[in-house]
């Protein structure tokens, strides 16, 4: 997949307001530290779809059209990979909602 975290924007949005240090002093300041500004959710409701719609409607990753081959007499059919007039599907909405992969939690089921 590309890159769909923050850190490709040169923003992690989870981070503390300390450049660098040492572990201690930074979970020191995070756990007397209020956030200020906007307060970012952990979690993420959308994201861009991955599938496109072709001119008759019809949605898929790929589309292919058959055509015939004439080689040495005989006809053959191929698949030829569709790339024109495709429309992207755009935002989609996921259900349930799912962790955003910066956010910085450790995961554990017993």
């Amino acid at each position: 997949m590309g890159a769909s975290g923050s850190k490709a924007r040169g923003l992690w949005p989870f981070a503390s307001a300390s450049g660098g240090g040492c572990p201690e002093a930074a979970a020191a300041e995070q756990a007397l530290v209020r956030p200020r500004g906007r307060v970012v959710p952990p979690f993420v409701f959308t994201r861009r779809g991955s599938m496109f719609y072709d001119e008759d409607g019809d949605l898929a990753h790929e589309f292919y059209e058959e055509t015939i081959v004439t080689k040495n007499g005989q006809k053959r059919a191929k698949l030829r990979r569709v790339h024109k007039n495709l429309i992207p599907q755009g935002i989609v909405k996921l259900d349930p909602p799912h962790i955003h992969v910066d956010f910085p939690v450790i995961l554990y089921e017993v």
